[in-house]
């Protein structure tokens, strides 16, 4: 596949595609801009839509009824929103709301779902992927419990980045601190920790990630597990 369509970044699984399937698709794939903090889905909202991201970053957010918010599960270029169109629920419990703006390909639910009923590539990467996210959520919930503020912070941002390819993150605190379901005070004092060591540069509104083995060495062990998962799952499928 080739690593551009319309200009835009290619996501990683669409890129990986046999050419034959992505040329069914072709003809419906939307190249789109997601703004930072736009709601792409609702608990409880039927998906009619399918998002790839490309630049983008996409958060899975859960919302309690006090109405505090933890993130579940990120999405990037390594993956998609809309599990819940091809797995048959049509709905989930996560609100799905834009961190990091940029741009995304949108697929309508229908055109994804025939040709997941196809059983051929596409059917398979997005199994696959479907592991590698509900890993990603279960060891985040372990590392909310276990791990200090900074390792979480660091693994976080490290995640971040890989989804984005940036080194520039456009967040503030107060985000950072609903995703990780911390106080912002934590997040304030973690990332002075992260700064005053050289590892990222913080100022309003923005982080920038200085020295990215630092910050590995810093992030827990959640990180590796996370993205050793994800290795091993797709990336023989997308290379």
């Amino acid at each position: 596949m080739s690593e551009d369509i319309g200009g835009a970044t290619v996501n990683q699984l669409l890129a990986a595609l046999p050419l034959e399937e992505y040329q069914r698709l072709a003809p419906h794939l939307e190249n789109i801009y997601l703004m930072s903090g736009e709601v792409l889905c609702e608990p409880g909202e039927t998906m009619t839509e399918v998002y790839f991201p490309t630049l983008a970053m996409i958060s899975l957010v859960s919302i309690m009824e006090n109405g505090s918010t933890t993130e579940v599960g990120l999405v990037g270029k390594e993956g998609m929103l809309g599990l819940p169109v091809f797995l048959g629920g049509n709905s989930t419990t996560s609100r799905a709301i834009v961190q990091i703006e940029g741009s995304a390909i949108k697929l309508n639910a229908n055109v994804l779902k025939s040709e997941f009923n196809r059983g051929g590539e596409l059917q398979k990467l997005l199994l696959l992927y479907t592991q590698a996210l509900f890993t990603q959520a279960s060891q985040n919930a372990a590392c909310n419990r276990q791990h200090h503020i900074e390792a979480r912070l660091a693994r976080w941002l490290l995640t971040a980045q890989d989804c984005v390819m940036a080194d520039e993150l456009h967040l503030t605190q107060e985000f950072i601190s609903q995703m990780l379901g911390t106080r912002r005070s934590g997040v304030t004092v973690a990332a002075g920790i992260l700064q005053q060591a050289g590892m990222i540069r913080y100022t309003r509104g923005k982080i920038s990630i200085l020295d990215r083995h630092a910050l590995q060495a810093t992030a827990c062990e959640c990180y590796r597990a996370i993205k050793n998962e994800y290795i091993r799952l797709l990336k023989s499928k997308q290379s």
